[in-house]
């Protein structure tokens, strides 16, 4: 199931968050070699997990981490504003529109469809939070990713060739790609909005990610 937990919640889910921050040790250092943090525990963090972020996260059956990813507005620090400006030849993304996704993470052995499952519960928050589009940075192995779940970005710059390409990307939402990414999750759309409103209600308030 999704599960939408903003960080200063996580501590009421001890085994998901141990096991999300886990993954993404594995992930991003181990399997993908990138400079990232790891403490003592074997948990990966960075400054915008101190934010207070919206993790959308898929919990598996037995309450581990299968996937997730973290959601921040981009009118408050964020990393394409903060690292990423080359990709965007110095323009700063900064709408209450738009939000940021970052630390897009898959568990080793979580199920097929779980990468889907996540961007179609992206498009339940923007849909209930009234935000327009998102914007990430995205290496070259996402691509193929993003075109078989049907949630491909509009490209706004990249940097390097081949494996070492790096793009920063703009995803919007429309009924299609939520009926797209919804047939690839093998997920009814009204489950998907079942779990979002167990979440926040049916007639979420407005507010930025980091309430």
């Amino acid at each position: 199931m999704i599960r939408y937990i903003h960080a200063n919640d996580l501590d009421a889910f001890p085994l998901l968050k141990r096991t999300m921050f886990t993954d993404r040790a594995d992930q991003f250092r181990n399997r993908l070699g990138w400079a990232v943090t790891v403490d003592e525990a074997g948990e990966e963090r960075d400054d915008y997990d101190a934010l207070n972020p919206l993790y959308v996260i898929w919990e598996r059956a037995d309450g581990r981490h299968g996937g997730s990813m973290r959601l921040l507005p981009t009118t408050g620090r964020c990393m394409v504003n903060e690292h990423f400006l080359h990709l965007t030849g110095g323009v700063r993304i900064e709408s209450p529109l738009i939000w940021e996704c970052t630390r897009f993470c898959l568990a080793r052995e979580t199920e097929p469809g779980t990468a889907s499952a996540l961007m179609l519960a992206g498009g339940e928050v923007m849909q209930g939070f009234g935000v327009e589009h998102y914007v990430g940075v995205f290496d070259s192995r996402m691509v193929r990713i993003y075109r078989r779940i049907g949630a491909s970005p509009e490209v706004l710059g990249s940097q390097g060739d081949g494996r070492e390409k790096v793009s920063v990307g703009l995803w919007g939402f429309s009924a299609e790609a939520q009926a797209r990414v919804a047939a690839s999750a093998g997920i009814a759309p009204g489950q998907s909005r079942a779990w979002f409103e167990a979440a926040f209600g049916a007639a979420p308030a407005r507010v930025s990610a980091a309430a």
